[in-house]
């Protein structure tokens, strides 16, 4: 599931692999972009924005345009050598380009528009402050969390709104390490300032690696404290961690219920007995 520093780590990837490289042939497997014809633009750079994906790239007349991803749930961008097989499901493709060097395949994309580079803030404008990007501002973070003081703190965490990048795992291992129960209002929160930092040292922490480690370790089964770990014992105090699904799989939660004493969600839960 891809989070700001997913995104943050693809970005780069694509960066190293297309930057400067002209595009011999492009595929757009989208209705919206089916007769684009990218062929002999130049690839200007990659850079992520949240959970956005932004390729900029230049025509032979030099005008800047931007082709826009969004990852979601189960995006990705892979990078291959010519005539590499690929890895992955093909019929989830929805973007291929052909350089002399790599080939760079789109799956599962979201959002995909390809709009002149000036126009790049009316698809991530709405953003909040970016905590990977240079526009990071903690105090302006906190200042959009309160405008819905009553609003639950895990849902007004994974709110792109507020602050961009910040998904079920970052916003799952921020509350258990700050005692925060999922469930407390924003009004409540004691220093919200602190939080919103600890979620950026946390992903800052996985910048350079595709691994997501919030304890401290890289081992199998030991990278997190209670993300995707309900029916387990609590790495702490040995409390069976518990899931919570309310609607869709963006706001499924996992929480330790001694260690995050507090609000619990509508109707209870009953502990998952096996691991997800």
């Amino acid at each position: 599931m891809p989070e700001g520093d997913t995104v943050w780590n693809t970005a780069r990837a694509v960066d190293r692999a297309l930057t400067g490289q002209r595009i011999q042939r492009g595929e757009f497997r989208v209705p919206t972009l089916a007769t684009a014809n990218v062929s002999g633009w130049t690839v200007v750079g990659s850079a992520s924005r949240g959970k956005h994906l932004l390729l900029r790239l230049s025509t032979p007349d030099d005008e800047r345009y931007t082709l826009h991803s969004h990852l979601r749930m189960d995006g990705a961008w892979r990078i291959y050598a010519p005539g590499e097989r690929w890895r992955g499901r093909t019929h989830t493709v929805r973007v291929v380009l052909h350089t002399a060097t790599h080939v760079a395949v789109g799956f599962h994309l979201h959002e995909l528009a390809l709009v002149p580079t000036a126009d790049e803030q009316r698809l991530v404008g709405h953003l909040g402050p970016d905590l990977l990007g240079a526009d990071w501002d903690a105090a302006e973070a906190v200042r959009r969390l309160r405008l819905r003081p009553e609003r639950a703190i895990a849902d007004a965490l994974l709110d792109q709104r507020n602050l961009a990048g910040i998904g079920n795992l970052y916003k799952a291992e921020t509350l258990f390490l700050r005692g925060l129960s999922p469930w407390t209002p924003v009004s409540e929160v004691p220093d919200p300032e602190g939080l919103v930092e600890l979620a950026r040292r946390l992903m800052t922490a996985n910048l350079g690696r595709w691994d997501q480690a919030t304890t401290g370790s890289l081992r199998r089964g030991e990278k997190q404290w209670v993300f995707e770990r309900a029916g387990s014992p609590c790495r702490r105090c040995g409390t069976t961690i518990r899931r919570a699904s309310e609607g869709d799989y963006e706001r499924i939660t996992y929480w330790c219920p001694t260690c995050q004493p507090g609000p619990a969600p509508a109707g209870g839960t009953r502990p998952t007995l096996a691991r997800d």
